[in-house]
């Protein structure tokens, strides 16, 4: 119970602060999408290098690269973040931002039937009645978009399968660790990414002005913590209740596009939006009754699992 909470506040976390990107990439529209990715990246690793340097971690970085099936996992996740990032970006700076929330929205639903399908998870009747109720508003939110969902498809896909690799790794990287392997291996892709747009369209991160420079850097923190947030939370929670907590970026980013960007929305975008609601205030009286039926947590001492070596 104990590693549940924690996962849960985790997960919270790291939703909570992805539902804010919409609005730090607002304040950086002058730079290219396609440029943003691999500064993203890039920072990222400066992050993380100097947050495994304080906390001594290298020898575990160095212990997961010599394993060749989790450098091979990790390798996998890096690329399928790589690419969430990158259609996310352009989702957000070509003022798609509803486009984007529906593909949030969409994720749980590929996490969720992940973990039933794949991982024989079970769902209790209430969750279930709540993945219906939030299938058929997000249903009713396609339709309305009136054109294929190019950004919101993709965004679902990749950040779904990314969760269910995540989950696969379990407690044998922590967060922390695994960001920074991710980010070693994805390091050589941003690099040529960048090398490319200077060739053709030149970079402009650091000479539209100092505030933009800063942002861009700051791009690093606003990256790292979510993310290692989010691997804590996978390594505690099951894949189902991930996906749940999944809801809580699309929806600060669909408020975000609507009072905000002022992105129109119709009323099957409003039926969506309520069904979604409802769905989530089925998923927590769910929670809360899962919680309370718990049994106690163990008294120190009497671990029964196997001791994380991470």
């Amino acid at each position: 119970m104990r590693e549940s909470r924690a996962g849960f506040a985790y997960g919270v976390g790291a939703y909570a602060l992805w539902g804010l990107l919409p609005v730090y990439f607002g304040l950086i529209m002058q730079v290219g999408p396609f440029e943003i990715v691999p500064w993203r990246v890039l920072f990222t690793l400066v992050f993380c290098g100097i947050a495994i340097s304080l906390v001594r971690r290298w020898g575990d970085v160095a212990r997961v690269l010599r394993n060749r099936r989790l450098t091979l996992t990790l390798l996998l996740s890096a690329l399928l973040l790589y690419g969430n990032w990158q259609i996310f970006v352009v989702g957000v700076m070509s003022e798609r931002v509803l486009e984007t929330s529906l593909g949030y929205f969409m994720n749980p639903f590929v996490t969720v039937l992940i973990g039933v399908f794949v991982r024989k998870e079970k769902l209790s009747r209430l969750q279930w009645i709540a993945v219906c109720v939030a299938g058929a508003g997000v249903l009713a939110v396609t339709l309305g978009y009136g054109r294929f969902p190019t950004i919101a498809i993709g965004l679902a896909l990749t950040f779904g399968v990314y969760g269910a690799v995540h989950k696969e790794l379990g407690s044998q990287v922590s967060g922390l660790t695994g960001l920074t392997v991710e980010t070693v291996l994805t390091a050589p892709f941003a690099l040529v990414q960048a090398v490319v747009l200077q060739l053709t369209v030149g970079l402009s991160a650091f000479s539209v002005s100092p505030t933009v420079s800063v942002l861009v850097m700051l791009g690093g923190v606003m990256t790292a913590v979510p993310l290692i947030l989010f691997g804590e939370a996978a390594a505690r929670l099951k894949l189902s209740t991930l996906g749940f907590l999944q809801f809580i970026t699309p929806i600060m980013s669909f408020l975000y596009g609507y009072f905000i960007a002022g992105e129109e929305m119709s009323q099957a975008r409003w039926f969506g939006f309520i069904a979604v609601w409802l769905a989530l205030t089925l998923l927590v009286t769910e929670l809360v009754r899962q919680v309370r039926k718990a049994p106690p947590e163990q008294p120190p001492g009497l671990h029964t699992g196997p001791i994380p070596l991470d």
